[in-house]
């Protein structure tokens, strides 16, 4: 099993959406990247310099991290700096985080060929991995226990794989 972090502006929908897709074994929402302490929902919306973040685990065999990345560029806009849809603030800010350094050159190259299609700078922070902590239980799963929630993703983007 490898792993992968998204920040991909507010992480319930995002959490949402890659569930969906075979190879993906769980999931999880955190705050990452920002300072060493870890922080409470509310530290993070009062810019503790968290970005909400989704651990993405999966089978390597199933999915690619490419094709993981290539997914998580459909739901958000590249170019945006600390927002997303109606989020923002410096915890809605994109990234792609690692702690596996062997992925980064797939990551790379996927990173470059969106930069590429879109034909400038991406305001998606690609970087190392400094530290996720685990949000709080209500956070989990949050459009499954709540499918009214908001979420900046459109609806129809958590049945990309109808098959599962």
């Amino acid at each position: 099993m490898k792993t992968i972090y998204f920040a991909g502006g507010c992480f319930w929908g995002t959490q949402k959406y890659f569930d969906q897709f075979d190879g993906v074994i769980r999931t999880e929402v955190g705050y990452a990247n920002g300072p060493d302490d870890a922080p409470s929902y509310q530290d993070v919306c009062a810019n503790s310099g968290h970005a909400e973040t989704v651990l993405v685990e999966f089978d390597e065999s199933v999915i690619s991290p490419e094709k993981l990345i290539y997914y998580y560029f459909l739901v958000i806009d590249p170019t945006s700096v600390n927002r997303q849809g109606h989020d923002v603030g410096i915890q809605y800010r994109t990234g792609i985080y690692y702690s596996d350094p062997d992925m980064l050159d797939a990551i790379r190259r996927a990173y470059d060929k969106e930069e590429e299609l879109i034909g400038e700078p991406l305001a998606v922070e690609l970087k190392p991995l400094a530290n996720f902590f685990t949000a709080e239980e209500y956070h989990q799963k949050y459009l499954d226990k709540n499918p009214a929630g908001y979420c900046h993703i459109p609806a129809e983007f958590f049945t990309l794989n109808k098959d599962k």
